[in-house]
């Protein structure tokens, strides 16, 4: 027979489970109704709290790859948009560059500006896991063409009283080959669900699809219970972000790797990134310089140009903007070098600004003085300013993805003052949690709204007033050249 004592310790666990689960019911019905499941404020705090916990009992690059496996079994928050960004301002915005052929003008437009950078989905394991999380657009990479380890571990520091990160992977990648199946898995995944088939179980493990296929039921039945339709996530854009092997050292080699990479992975991307400012693979950045630039460059739009002649193209434009990656620890000499070799070569577009190996006086972590890049909150006013920099330089006619330390709405809203169209983030998450950028949207949002701005174009590159105003009238200019007369007769 059962003691009377454990009849009462089972009487009151039961009764204190049973009264949390109609406490935590009760909060969830009366704020933001419904719960929608992994959508929910509460979901958000459970899983920062997750983050926590990982980073206080995981080594930093552990916690990194276990943050990957759980966004991949689907176990992630997701975004929903606050009333304000849903009806009030529009944080979207564009991309414009010309068709190498017909010259017309093409725009890729992004859902949300704000993206998660590569770096922290090297491989594209986790893709629609991030875009359910509410990034407008997901940078993969930097992918190399063949498999490679990258450095020797130990390879990424947490400085967390700097809260900025230093990390020395060296291109750490599975390579083009199993990258591509890994987003030909993701397109697969995601025009099966628009029709309502059964996941594809063909590139991936057995357990990890029947996990996230269970998930999936269970949330999206809790949303349909209150709201009578499923959850969907918002369609976000992918980049993929290219890299050299370690290995290929001569300039025709890195050439070659470059320029494989695009034709091979070019049909799956939205847009493509030539990422040659990695500090921690020996003679990249070497790559920056005006000579070897303008051939890697001039090569580089040649192959994404003979993509317009590829079949099964996967990406939601007819050919994908090119992007190079640059480093922050540029002079102003070397920065109009740059400016200039891509306006030459027509790059579409200029990401600014990668990891630096300059350490501010300021940082107090124990690791600050480890070889590396480093990235996070040390490096949001230089890469601002970087991006700024950029900005005047081009006078505005090159579009900037800005990244580099951000953290909250107004890292982002000053950086698209600064001259950027969109901006990534990624380092901020090993402290924030996953539920970072639901709060930099909501952020940015109210921004937007106290400063009188209803769009995203109405805030790239403000602070250069003289510039800012120029290209709007040119737009006003180009859109009465367009308009079209219509006669009835």
């Amino acid at each position: 027979k059962t003691s009377p004592m454990l009849r009462r310790l089972r009487h009151a666990a039961v009764k204190t489970a049973t009264t949390s689960l109609m406490v935590v019911a009760a909060i969830e019905l009366t704020t933001e109704l419904p719960s929608q499941g992994r959508s929910s404020e509460f979901y958000h705090k459970c899983a920062d709290y997750g983050t926590y916990i990982l980073r206080s009992v995981l080594d930093a690059e552990d916690a990194h790859n276990a943050a990957i496996k759980l966004t991949k079994l689907n176990l992630a928050p997701r975004f929903r948009p606050t009333s304000l960004e849903k009806y009030t301002v529009d944080t979207s915005s564009s991309i414009v560059y010309k068709h190498p052929k017909t010259k017309e003008i093409l725009k890729l437009k992004f859902p949300c500006c704000v993206g998660l950078a590569a770096g922290f989905d090297k491989n594209g394991e986790a893709i629609q896991g991030l875009l359910d999380m509410g990034f407008g657009f997901v940078e993969i990479g930097s992918v190399t063409p063949e498999p490679q380890y990258g450095n020797p571990k130990k390879r990424l520091f947490r400085l967390t009283e700097d809260r900025g990160v230093i990390n020395r992977y060296g291109f750490n990648s599975d390579g083009a080959v199993k990258v591509e199946a890994n987003i030909a898995n993701y397109y697969r995944a995601l025009e099966q669900y628009k029709d309502k088939d059964a996941p594809d179980t063909s590139l991936v493990g057995e357990f990890s699809v029947i996990i996230a296929a269970v998930s999936n039921v269970f949330w999206n039945t809790i949303g349909w219970i209150v709201t009578r339709q499923a959850i969907v996530g918002e369609r976000g854009l992918l980049g993929v972000n290219l890299g050299k092997n370690k290995y290929r050292v001569s300039e025709a080699e890195t050439i070659e790797d470059y320029t494989n990479g695009i034709m091979g992975l070019g049909p799956y991307a939205d847009y493509i990134v030539i990422n040659i400012s990695s500090p921690n693979t020996p003679g990249l950045r070497g790559m920056q310089k005006v000579e070897p630039l303008k051939k890697l460059l001039s090569a580089a739009m040649r192959a994404r140009d003979s993509l317009l002649d590829s079949q099964g193209k996967f990406g939601s434009c007819e050919l994908p903007p090119l992007f190079v990656k640059i480093a922050p620890d540029l002079t102003v000499e070397e920065m109009e070098g740059i400016a200039q070799v891509v306006q030459e070569c027509h790059v579409d577009g200029i990401v600014v600004c990668n990891t630096t190996n300059s350490r501010p006086e300021t940082l107090q972590s124990k690791h600050k003085d480890e070889v590396g890049g480093l990235s996070g909150a040390p490096l949001c006013e230089l890469s601002t300013e970087c991006i700024r920099k950029m900005y005047r330089t081009t006078e505005g006619k090159v579009p900037i993805i800005g990244a580099g330390g951000v953290g909250n709405g107004q890292d982002v809203y000053e950086k698209l003052r600064a001259g950027a169209s969109i901006v990534e983030l990624y380092s901020m998450m090993t402290f924030e949690g996953p539920g970072v950028v639901a709060r930099i949207r909501k952020d940015l949002t109210a921004i937007m709204k106290q400063n009188g701005h209803r769009s995203i174009e109405e805030i790239i590159g403000l602070d250069h007033d003289e510039i800012f105003w120029k290209k709007r009238e040119e737009k006003r200019r180009m859109e009465r050249n367009s308009e079209k007369v219509i006669v009835d007769l």
